[in-house]
């Protein structure tokens, strides 16, 4: 729910003089009420993916200031907000060319031209009546051909074939010039700018609209873990619904969720895309699975639903728990407004590593109780007496074993039974198989 912000905000990102004139034009458009605009420079393009990282938690979209910042981010992982960057076009050269001419007393017909496209250069030769004979040109392909950019200018200007270099990059230009090359910016149009403002502007605005659909999460226990029979006197079926109700609430408060009973065995979880998609690592693994095996010992099948209303949610959900029942609890299932299936594996929690031969122990004990109990799951219920009277040891000593195999996750504890006698009351404890 942190995305619930009045304005869509833009994080900016690229070298500080366009960041700063694109901040600057963006406080000016007519549109400007509805976005706020959240700069990020940097001071060379290594330091893209640094700076995008201090602000992506509070904006909605990225504008970088070209396809080589865009790039860079991309090869350092998903992005997880919908990014777009300022196009590289022969508007720009114009302007480069002209400063040139006028600054430099430059020829514009012998010079080297880096990351615009070839037959836009050729487009902008054509409209201003000059011969491409003498221009050379190096297109950006990819973060790596932007290495090569300045042996291209370097090797033409003391050769003599040209007498400036036109880059679009702002590291490239300090570095020719430091080697006594004249370089001139190719940089983007107001025109260009304003555009690029008010696409990101719209995908940020697509993206909260998404994000701000209903989901909802359909969590139903396993039918390999329900009771053999049920009731309001069933004490473990009444603690087991407890139980897993405050394992969905641990997770579900995390995203901002409400968690409601549907029917005996299953839960319903009412939240919004946005807010699913950070729960699930940009829909990449299930949720609530892990957490309940974890702290209750039990397994669920979830069916994640989402849609523009909530009945159309609820639809999906149903649609994706059917799914789920067959996966024996491997796996949950989303399925989409449009229709669309995915299938969310469960995520592997950490565990903390125990000592061999004490994790066999406990193992080899939770598996000789197991095999006195059978599979019944309200007869995975013991407590100390019962784990006494199994291995043959005393009750003190029932307990420590007990309390090894909660501390190595193969038991939980239950709330302690109420008991009509003076003295200790009766804990229980649930054995976790698998």
């Amino acid at each position: 729910m942190e995305r619930l912000r009045s304005k869509i905000a833009i994080g900016v990102v690229g070298p500080h003089d366009l960041v700063e004139q694109i901040v600057h034009i963006g406080a000016s458009l007519p549109s400007a009420a509805s976005f706020r605009l959240v700069g990020a420079p940097h001071a060379g393009e290594h330091e893209t993916h640094d700076r995008l990282s201090k602000i992506i938690g509070g904006i909605d979209v990225v504008l970088f200031t070209g396809p080589l910042q865009h790039d860079l981010a991309r090869q350092s992982g998903d992005l997880p907000v919908p990014a777009t960057h300022v196009q590289v076009s022969s508007g720009g050269l114009y302007a480069a060319l002209l400063r040139g001419v006028l600054r430099y007393g430059i020829d514009p017909a012998r010079v080297s031209v880096d990351s615009v496209a070839p037959d836009d250069v050729a487009e902008a030769y054509e409209e201003i009546g000059v011969s491409m004979s003498g221009v050379h040109v190096s297109e950006y392909l990819r973060p790596e051909s932007v290495r090569a950019f300045v042996g291209f200018h370097e090797r033409l200007h003391k050769s003599g074939a040209t007498t400036a270099a036109l880059t679009t990059v702002r590291s490239v230009a300090t570095r020719l010039v430091e080697d006594g090359v004249t370089a001139l910016r190719i940089m983007p149009t107001m025109h260009t700018l304003r555009q690029a403002i008010d696409t990101a502007a719209l995908l940020g605005t697509g993206s909260r609209l998404e994000e701000s659909q209903i989901a909802i999460v359909l969590v139903e226990l396993a039918a390999s873990a329900r009771p053999s029979h049920s009731g309001p006197g069933n004490y473990w079926q009444q603690e087991l619904k407890l139980s897993l109700h405050r394992a969905l609430l641990t997770d579900a408060r995390l995203m901002g969720a409400t968690v409601t009973p549907r029917e005996e065995n299953t839960y319903v979880v009412t939240t919004t895309v946005g807010a699913l998609k950070q729960a699930t690592e940009g829909f990449r693994v299930a949720p609530f699975m892990d957490r309940v095996r974890a702290d209750v010992g039990v397994a669920v099948d979830v069916g994640l639903g989402l849609g523009h209303t909530a009945r159309d949610a609820e639809a999906n959900a149903l649609t994706a728990l059917e799914r789920a029942r067959g996966s024996d609890a491997a796996a949950a299932y989303l399925v989409g407004d449009d229709g669309t299936s995915l299938s969310l594996p469960l995520r592997q929690r950490r565990k903390v590593e125990a000592e061999p031969e004490v994790e066999s122990k406990a193992v080899k004990v939770r598996d000789r109780l197991l095999s006195h109990l059978g599979d019944d799951p309200e007869a995975m219920v013991v407590d100390a007496e019962i784990v006494a009277e199994i291995l043959g040891v005393a009750q003190r000593s029932a307990r420590r074993v007990l309390q090894n195999l909660v501390e190595e996750g193969l038991a939980w504890a239950l709330p302690p039974a109420k008991s009509p006698h003076a003295g200790r009351p009766r804990q229980p404890y649930r054995l976790v198989n698998g």
